[in-house]
């Protein structure tokens, strides 16, 4: 089972105005990543006890195994590589068919904070296995809830 994964939002939350994010230690911080330690370490064992195919599904590109591999405690991730057409304006995310046309019809888990009921319904046609397109607030990266939700959804399929 492939799990995309992407950065700002699901791994950096960009904080709410209820509660201010929690700040992290770890390695030392590369130069224009000036919010990595909003990242939680923990995150790098709670991703990989999921037992997924770990794949970086953000613009971040090669600077996530640059950067927050160390950070997670990971190794090296594949990298999906963003076609340089840009996508027609639409309720599509333009994320969405590169991910499906790169599962190639594997199941997969895309967490993303710009998920819409479009993306769902597009996958639920057009790709032919189980695939989960979950929205994580960003307000907030990913919590304990979304990974009961996660791991729910593996068990199932």
């Amino acid at each position: 089972m492939l799990l995309f994964l992407d950065v700002d939002g699901p791994l950096i939350p960009f904080g709410a105005a209820d509660r201010a994010h929690p700040l992290y230690d770890g390695p030392p911080v590369p130069a224009g990543h000036p919010l990595l330690p909003r990242v939680d370490p923990a995150l790098g064992p709670r991703l990989t006890a999921l037992g997924c195919e770990l794949v970086w599904a953000t613009t971040w590109g090669d600077d996530a195994n640059d950067c927050l591999v160390p950070w997670l405690g990971l190794p090296p991730l594949p990298v999906v590589r963003w076609p340089d057409a840009d996508e027609r304006p639409g309720p599509l995310h333009w994320k969405t068919r590169p991910l499906a046309r790169w599962a190639a019809g594997r199941p997969f888990v895309w967490v993303d904070d710009e998920i819409t009921g479009a993306d769902r319904a597009w996958l639920a046609v057009h790709h032919p296995a189980p695939a989960l397109p979950y929205r994580v607030d960003h307000r907030y990266g990913l919590t304990e809830a979304d990974f009961a939700v996660l791991e729910e959804w593996l068990e199932a399929h």
